[in-house]
């Protein structure tokens, strides 16, 4: 199969769940920001919080992956969904690439997830520490509302753990279609994607103070699109 049969075209002519997809991520992102003027935070309802924090709630392992944090950060994960997926909605249909793009959803939320619940249960070892040595109800009281505050701080928003599954899909599947690194550089798809996952794991284990990026997210997604393609290709003869 091609990849020049399935070249991007305009946003007139994406195919229906990508167009979709993006419609709806924009849709989100500036209700988010005229909800934010009445002083309502749309992320306390659809980003995905720790399962102790007063705003969980189970919908939002779907919900967090049309939620984004910035403009930037919906700038970039849409025009990556433009990009590969609307190629790949084409190969496979509309249904098995809205499957795919919410199953490696899901799969980098509960991959973050994993590693938010051993970051977080330390913390909140030290917080209940605080609070069974702390004399008095109102220190008592500030210490809770500080362990709530942290956990409601903890949140995960945006699609590109979707994104790295759909760039792990199309260099599985077009491995040697050249891509240009912010348009300059040309690399393989095989090569990029190889890359993307290196740096990605790189930044997981630094595991940098000030990183605000769910790199393990990332990584989860990948390896579930990685996992899913090959499941697919055995299962349907000559499919790519």
């Amino acid at each position: 199969m091609s990849f020049n049969q399935y070249r991007p075209s305009g946003f007139g002519h994406l195919p229906m769940v990508t167009k979709n997809i993006v419609i709806i991520n924009v849709i989100m992102y500036v209700l988010k920001l005229i909800l934010e003027t009445q002083g309502i935070n749309l992320d306390d309802y659809f980003g995905l919080h720790y399962h102790l924090a007063p705003t969980f709630k189970p919908h939002q392992f779907i919900t967090y992956i049309f939620m984004h944090g910035s403009f930037s950060h919906l700038f970039f994960n849409m025009f990556a969904v433009y990009m590969f997926g609307q190629v790949l909605e084409q190969t496979w249909g509309p249904k098995r690439y809205l499957i795919f793009y919410i199953i490696t959803g899901l799969g980098a939320a509960l991959t973050q997830y994993i590693i938010m619940h051993f970051q977080i249960s330390t913390a909140l070892d030290l917080f209940n520490n605080a609070i069974d040595s702390a004399s008095g109800a109102a220190v008592k009281a500030d210490y809770i509302n500080q362990k709530y505050e942290y956990l409601n701080g903890n949140v995960i928003v945006g699609a590109s753990g979707s994104l790295f599954g759909l760039l792990g899909a199309f260099g599985m599947l077009f491995p040697n279609q050249m891509l240009y690194i912010y348009f300059l550089f040309p690399v393989k798809a095989k090569w990029l994607v190889i890359g993307y996952g290196a740096i990605e794991l790189f930044s997981g284990l630094n595991n940098n103070p000030g990183d605000n990026v769910a790199h393990f997210a990332h990584l989860g997604g990948l390896f579930v699109g990685v996992i899913l393609v090959l499941i697919w290709r055995r299962g349907t003869k000559n499919f790519y």
